[in-house]
């Protein structure tokens, strides 16, 4: 797969999520807590858009009578029948040995900005003026 331009990263903050086209395949784009993550956007149940589902954290392993939740913005869960998924890795959470999205890796890059000739401008009692 090509490197794809998606947009500036300040137009997905933490939280956040785009869905985009790239070559004919719909990929939903994460941002969790600063960290990006791109998976397929097809359930594996029955196709569903998944990346449109809700995104949720999960209950994690405790004690009897305990109950703690966690890893929140890190699952997501498909809109048609309630499938999860860990947006870190795109592996089902009832069973992630049988179960997964495909995942796509994600970097932020600076950009390369052309060389623009600029000039010093100073502020002299009220005026602006450039000088050549």
């Amino acid at each position: 797969m090509g490197k794809h331009v998606i947009g500036a990263a300040a137009d997905l903050p933490p939280g956040k999520r785009i869905i985009v086209t790239l070559e004919g395949r719909s990929i939903g784009v994460f941002n969790v807590g600063g960290t990006y993550y791109a998976l397929r956007n097809s359930c594996p149940h029955q196709g569903a858009p998944l990346c449109a589902g809700t995104v949720t954290g999960m209950t994690l392993p405790s004690s009897p009578g305990e109950y703690l939740y966690g890893r929140q913005g890190e699952i997501v869960r498909c809109p048609w029948h309630g499938w999860e998924f860990d947006l870190t890795n795109g592996k089902s959470i009832f069973d992630p040995h049988k179960y997964h999205v495909k995942t796509y890796e994600v970097r932020v890059e600076e950009e390369d900005v052309p060389h623009v000739e600029t000039y010093p401008v100073t502020v002299d009692t009220g005026w602006v003026i450039v000088y050549l």
